[in-house]
């Protein structure tokens, strides 16, 4: 004869989960901006935006076109040290950028 108690499982006891901190407690993110300017071509924004976030060529020439369109384009939602990365590195390049917190 078997055991009926032999087939039963011990299931580990569930607690409950502790909530997390509100979005409030989170660090602010930082939006990487790249402004409109007179001096660069639109191929080569295209092309600094593709070497920078490494997107392929229709995503850099969208937000191209937005530069290009509207005098500016959020290129990034980031961390501040991501921001200021992405803001170093488009300098370098010689386009007009800046970061500023998330509202």
């Amino acid at each position: 004869m078997t055991n009926p108690l032999a087939s039963v499982e011990a299931l580990p006891e569930v607690g409950k989960e502790e909530q997390t901190g509100s979005k409030s407690d989170l660090a602010p993110a930082w939006l990487v901006i790249c402004w409109n300017d007179p001096v660069n071509l639109m191929t080569y924004v295209t092309h600094v935006f593709q070497i920078v976030f490494g997107w392929d060529r229709q995503k850099a020439e969208y937000h191209m076109l937005q530069v290009h369109r509207q005098g500016k384009s959020v290129l990034a939602r980031t961390t501040m040290e991501r921001a200021e990365h992405y803001v170093h590195q488009l300098q370098k390049y010689m386009l007009q950028a800046t970061m500023e917190p998330e509202r």
